[in-house]
């Protein structure tokens, strides 16, 4: 066999693959020494894949599109399946029950976030179709929550769908284009905001705190399997996640033959398919928590003796993912699909943000009484970007985690999954006709109504602001 360079088939992938990790490494080295890069709160990955973008436009550097959206897309799953697998500390048992009330109540409101996110997208792209734009794909609207609300990965996803399955043309671009303003508006107008609470001295005292304490996170729980085994800790970890990727792979594949069985439902396989594939986190995700559950029921009731899951390794296997994610999303996004697209996207974007804003410092002020910078910031951060921007926004206010906000957004994350569900049902129905679009924007506005009066009521009368 040919090793050498003459062989694509074996150097194309890695060598790609390094210049990913290269830029991310320069993108590191510009956060830590510009000081521009440094205040604005902008994730590594994020400079990284602006570096990486410019790099590609201009020719330096060469990527294979198919490459960067199947980094894209493989990723976000691996992310989610690591997180899912983490094992909850004992220590943390008491702690957890106190905060879970809080948790419950972030993942309505990251879910209400979707929707009004969802409405407003679709209500703007509804008015240019019938206007001045009268060819705009109006289901488009809906990429607002993907980028926005869930991040590059999967607006990467649903963008591609529109645009292979609905023949929105730019549509993976402009997904991608929307999620990357999202981080400017989490980053920049974080900043901003920050920046008026200090003028007006409203920053909770636990601001004042180091930014570079550390969070003394363990690296081992007791019963895990020890550094001397045969095997390494860390391909244990790998192992897993891969395993249950695999298994996500074999669940999607066989959910979606089902519908072959009957001719009958042909035309629901062509909605549902593409939603299951293009969903594929959540499916690795929920198997994730399903076999770590397993596995804690197998050592209760003592056929398993050790502790295979690291919580601490399964963090920065997840880590790693996100930031190759967010890399190689920003990268792949293509200047040239958005030749016709830049007025719905800088409508979409601006307001989105705008809206965004608001409506969660409105919400923080209800829900978060005792600490309602810190959850409005980490809210606000994880709704414009990812978790890991929520939670760079929150260590400017409360840098040694003090308040609950950082477990608000792991619990409410879980229980997102479970309310956003029609979520996922909206985002393919709504292409499919003007009457399907119109009744997807009735029922995401319809939902977020019922949320948000849920929330609301909630409130006991002890803990409503002034």
């Amino acid at each position: 066999m040919d090793f050498s360079a003459d062989n694509p088939a074996i150097w194309d992938g890695i060598i790609q693959f390094g210049w990913i990790c290269l830029i991310l490494l320069v993108g590191n080295l510009a956060r830590r020494k510009i000081s521009f890069f440094r205040k604005a709160l902008l994730p590594t990955s994020v400079i990284a894949g602006f570096l990486g973008l410019v790099l590609v436009q201009t020719g330096l550097i060469g990527f294979d599109l198919g490459f960067l959206n199947g980094v894209t897309y493989h990723t976000i799953a691996i992310g989610f399946i690591a997180l899912g697998l983490r094992m909850p500390r004992r220590t943390d048992t008491k702690s957890r029950a106190g905060q879970s009330h809080d948790g419950t109540k972030t993942g309505m409101l990251i879910v209400s976030n979707y929707l009004i996110q969802g409405v407003l997208g679709l209500v703007i792209m509804i008015v240019l179709a019938n206007t001045f734009l009268p060819d705009t794909f109006q289901s488009a609207g809906l990429l607002l929550p993907m980028g926005y609300g869930q991040g590059p990965g999967q607006a990467n996803n649903i963008g591609s769908v529109y645009e292979n399955v609905w023949g929105f043309a730019g549509g993976q671009s402009f997904g991608l284009a929307i999620a990357t303003a999202g981080f400017l508006w989490a980053s920049i107008g974080g900043i901003i905001y920050l920046n008026i609470l200090q003028r007006r001295n409203q920053l909770p005292a636990q601001a004042s705190a180091s930014p570079d304490v550390q969070t003394g996170e363990s690296f081992e729980d007791p019963g895990e399997i020890p550094l001397t085994e045969a095997i390494d800790r860390l391909t244990i970890q790998i192992a897993l996640v891969m395993s249950i990727y695999l298994l996500t792979f074999l669940v999607s594949l066989g959910v979606v033959s089902l519908f072959d069985l009957a001719p009958a439902l042909a035309g629901a396989k062509k909605t549902v398919s593409p939603l299951i594939w293009g969903f594929n986190f959540l499916i690795g995700s929920s198997l994730a928590l399903g076999i770590r559950g397993s596995l804690q029921r197998l050592r209760h009731m003592g056929w398993m003796t050790r502790q295979y899951p690291n919580t601490y390794l399964l963090n920065r296997i997840s880590g790693f993912a996100f930031d190759l994610m967010i890399t190689a999303s920003i990268i792949s996004i293509q200047i040239d699909d958005l030749q016709g697209l830049w007025i719905p996207f800088i409508l979409m974007s601006t307001l989105g943000g705008f809206l965004t804003l608001f409506y969660n410092v409105a919400m923080a002020r209800r829900l978060y009484p005792d600490y309602s910078v810190a959850g409005m910031l980490s809210m606000y951060g994880m709704m414009t970007g990812t978790v890991s921007t929520g939670i760079l926004l929150l260590r400017e206010v409360d840098p040694t985690f003090q308040t609950p906000a950082a477990n608000n957004l792991v619990i409410g994350s879980s229980v997102a999954i479970l309310l956003g569900f029609p979520i996922l049902l909206m985002v393919g129905l709504a292409p499919q006709s003007n009457a399907m679009l119109y009744l997807t924007l009735g029922l995401a506005a319809a939902y977020a109504i019922i949320l948000n009066v849920l929330l609301l009521r909630k409130l006991t009368p002890g803990k409503r602001p002034a």
